[in-house]
């Protein structure tokens, strides 16, 4: 990424992340030795941006864990009666009062585990290679490419490893779910269904991610370019940016999202309405099935919670922001109360 000022003639001065600037005619800019605030600062280390990103994630999850619950509910084909919600937050109030205060919690152990080395290396991996490829592609400025394709590459491996995370958790999520706890589900799974069941949606959450990650980094990049041009420190430009990015790659995805929870869940109710004997996988079956019990409709089950969900990037991102900001020696401050408070807890 690049900042831009204005120059003699109306050509620009742009600064590319490792600090080197370029002179496009005269004119003044920000100091050479200054950082953009969005990016990763040319003093981090891998090893500062991957913890950042890992700390962050693990937040991004908790924060938003029981929205994400309702979003499996609200997702379900043949959902029981007693399961059946019209709003995010009425779901939440129904859940608790039927089933207990922690109820849409369960499973947030297994997807917080998962979530601090998958972040890692997603920020990580995007981070470098949307500066590298921005070097290679685009050597005048910020190229929407570079992004889709850095973001793309870090979904993949950022899957690799969420993808069995995700499985157990949405299995804990469902209603009248068997599993109590993470280590049964694994272990039923494991026994039940083997390994290939924990990457049964792997393609389709590939499939439903690559898109949405492509879709929300290149309209958000856009987005800044318009209400934020200079890059200059806006928090309203990235609630703006982002919301309007994150809620368009949300909608645009949905249909795979839906397909993608049938997968993971195997929802025993819906299989049996459609006929189905054994276990459902490919991503053209699970289509297949939700429009033949659900019809059209179907394809946008719980669309109003993936747009509520889309706000978990900005706590994400924030963190991850600060944490860059302020260096090894913020995190090593972050892990050492971390290690001194989780025996208290525990």
């Amino acid at each position: 990424m690049e900042l831009r000022c204005g120059g003699v003639g109306g050509q620009a001065v742009g600064r590319r992340m490792d600090g080197d600037s370029r002179d496009g005619g005269g004119g003044g800019c920000k100091d050479a030795g200054s950082e953009d605030y969005e990016n990763l600062p040319t003093s981090a280390s891998l090893s500062t941006h991957m913890t950042a990103g890992a700390m962050a994630g693990i937040l991004e999850h908790s924060v938003m864990y029981p929205v994400d619950s309702v979003k499996t509910r609200m997702q379900s084909l043949n959902p029981d009666p007693k399961a059946q919600y019209t709003s995010v937050y009425g779901a939440l109030k129904k859940i608790i009062r039927t089933e207990g205060f922690w109820r849409p919690l369960r499973g947030l152990n297994v997807m917080m585990m998962g979530a601090g080395p998958a972040h890692a290396m997603y920020f990580a991996c995007y981070e470098n290679m949307k500066r590298t490829l921005n070097a290679v592609l685009h050597h005048q400025g910020n190229s929407h490419l570079a992004n889709g394709i850095a973001g793309s590459m870090a979904t993949l491996l950022h899957d690799a490893v969420m993808n069995p995370a995700e499985v157990v958790k949405q299995r804990m999520q469902m209603y009248d779910s068997p599993h109590r706890s993470a280590l049964s589900c694994i272990w039923t799974v494991w026994r039940t269904e083997g390994l290939g069941a924990f990457y049964r949606s792997y393609t389709t959450q590939l499939t439903m991610n690559i898109p949405f990650q492509s879709i929300h980094f290149i309209t958000y990049e856009f987005l800044q370019e318009q209400v934020n041009p200079h890059r200059s420190y806006n928090p309203q430009s990235h609630i703006i940016s982002g919301g309007l990015a994150g809620a368009l790659a949300a909608a645009a995805t949905t249909p795979l999202d839906v397909c993608k929870t049938l997968l993971n869940t195997q929802e025993n109710m819906a299989l049996n309405l459609a006929n189905i004997s054994g276990r459902l996988s490919g991503m053209a079956n699970a289509f297949r099935m939700v429009y033949q019990l659900n019809g059209l409709s179907g394809y946008f089950k719980g669309i109003q919670s993936s747009w509520d969900l889309t706000a978990q990037e900005w706590p994400c991102s924030l963190v991850h922001l600060v944490l860059l900001l302020g260096g090894p020696d913020l995190i090593k401050q972050l892990s050492l109360s971390l290690q001194e408070s989780l025996p208290r807890v525990l």
